[in-house]
């Protein structure tokens, strides 16, 4: 892991699910999922867009032409955890992967791109859709 996505985790962790910089004041996750090939656990920090109770998550990789590995990552293995914090502590909920369809990312992936501009900026930047992916709790 990164020494960058290292001190946001820090950071992320010991201010509640808050973050200062560049995501101060965006909403942040910590996405726990599983290397496809390697089998190592990996931790990505994350925007979100709360979605009816669920977190749906975006694959731009800052506009590049392929997916991030994370991506990649959870459609091999779509049951993962996420840690979200309130500004106080943190939580850990066991989450559901599904890489959405086009009717229904399409209103998700403009309201992200209204709320937060950089997101129309990478779409801008690359001829591949971003794939938009929603998170919901499990049971277990």
């Amino acid at each position: 892991m990164s020494d960058w996505n290292q001190q946001i985790i820090d950071e992320f962790r010991s201010h509640g699910g808050h973050v200062g910089g560049q995501f101060e004041g965006a909403p942040l996750l910590l996405l726990h999922h599983v290397g496809r090939r390697s089998g190592t656990e990996r931790l990505s920090p994350m925007m979100y867009q709360a979605v009816d109770g669920d977190w749906a998550v975006f694959a731009s990789k800052a506009g590049m032409p392929d997916n991030p590995d994370w991506y990649h990552n959870l459609l091999a293995q779509p049951d993962v955890s996420v840690e979200i914090g309130d500004g106080e502590t943190v939580e850990t909920i066991p989450v559901h992967v599904r890489d959405l369809p086009a009717d229904e990312r399409a209103p998700i992936w403009e309201t992200q791109k209204q709320r937060y501009p950089g997101f129309a900026d990478y779409e801008s930047k690359t001829s591949r859709t971003i794939p938009v992916l929603l998170l919901t709790r499990r049971a277990d």
